[in-house]
């Protein structure tokens, strides 16, 4: 009588009322009974760390690692904060005329006026860079290599100057870093017979360490063993090419030939601006696609009933 009651309540409930008391009944079944090889969940808890296994023996090693860190830590070099914070004001005021937040852009932001030419100017490859892009050149020698249009300007002064292997060894170099990991094999071959071997057609002049560290990872080529030879190359563009650069007349040439964006004029009445045309709804376009395919079957359909 009592089982027949209970079932009859059961059917009576709802169906969140009888899914809380599934939950229920499950977690009182995992606290009392927990099944075997399970622990108990009052017992296992959160992971705390005892007192005991983080307690650091001081023996001789220990003492021994504490001296060599603290060798270390004094022959880190170490920079005053005053010389820091003037490295950071003079880093914010050098960028702040090419900050589009901080100075704005010329001729208009794209994003305000839906004028999308300051993209095309500043376009990986353009007819005449703008004047504000050229003189970022002269920052870094990093900010040189990241702009496309930078670096194919520093190629043609290294051709001029016969040494644009080098660029081209670290362009292989980081075609060999990001590349994928099947070509691996092949890209290590090619950098090395094309600037490594002994006779090569480009071969680029690497100290005798250098050249030994990566001649070993030849046995076992993977992505990051011309690292050093990269590097060695880097600072050699970096210190003696990329000065010399700054000073030529084809650098200069660019400064003057660079083109300076004027101001967008702005419009006097409201009405005048340009309308924004937003991107038409999915559902619409694939009405829109149904129609004519609707209309084309339509009278076939006609025709193959008749």
């Amino acid at each position: 009588m009592q089982a027949r009651e209970q079932l009859r309540a059961a059917k009576q409930r709802r169906k969140g009322d009888r899914l809380v008391i599934a939950c229920q009944e499950q977690t009182y079944w995992l606290v009392n009974r927990p099944p075997p090889g399970v622990p108990s969940v009052l017992e296992q808890g959160p992971e705390r760390g005892s007192y005991t296994a983080t307690q650091v023996q001081m023996n001789t090693d220990f003492y021994k690692r504490e001296v060599e860190f603290c060798r270390k830590a004094l022959g880190r070099s170490r920079v005053k904060s005053s010389a820091c914070l003037e490295a950071y004001l003079k880093f914010s005021s050098q960028h702040e005329p090419h900050d589009p937040i901080m100075s704005g852009c010329l001729p208009s932001n794209p994003w305000i006026t839906d004028d999308d030419t300051y993209w095309a100017m500043n376009a990986p490859s353009v007819a005449a860079p703008t004047k504000l892009r050229v003189e970022q050149w002269g920052f870094s020698f990093r900010e040189l290599l990241e702009d496309p249009m930078g670096r194919a300007h520093f190629m043609d002064f290294l051709r001029k100057e016969f040494s644009a292997e080098n660029l081209s060894f670290w362009e292989a170099c980081e075609e060999l870093r990001h590349g994928g990991q099947a070509q691996v094999p092949a890209l290590v071959d090619t950098v090395y017979q094309q600037f490594l071997a002994p006779g090569a057609a480009r071969w680029v002049n690497i100290d005798s360490k250098t050249m030994e560290r990566t001649l070993e990872g030849l046995h076992r080529p993977h992505r990051y063993m011309l690292d050093d030879a990269q590097l060695h190359i880097y600072m050699l563009m970096k210190k003696d090419s990329y000065p010399r650069f700054l000073k030529s007349d084809m650098y200069k040439v660019l400064l003057e030939e660079a083109v300076i964006p004027s101001e967008t004029k702005r419009r006097v009445f409201p009405f005048m601006r340009k309308p924004r045309y937003s991107s038409p709804s999915p559902a619409l376009l694939a009405s829109a696609s149904g129609e004519p395919a609707a209309a084309a079957s339509g009278p076939s359909s006609g025709d193959g009933e008749a």
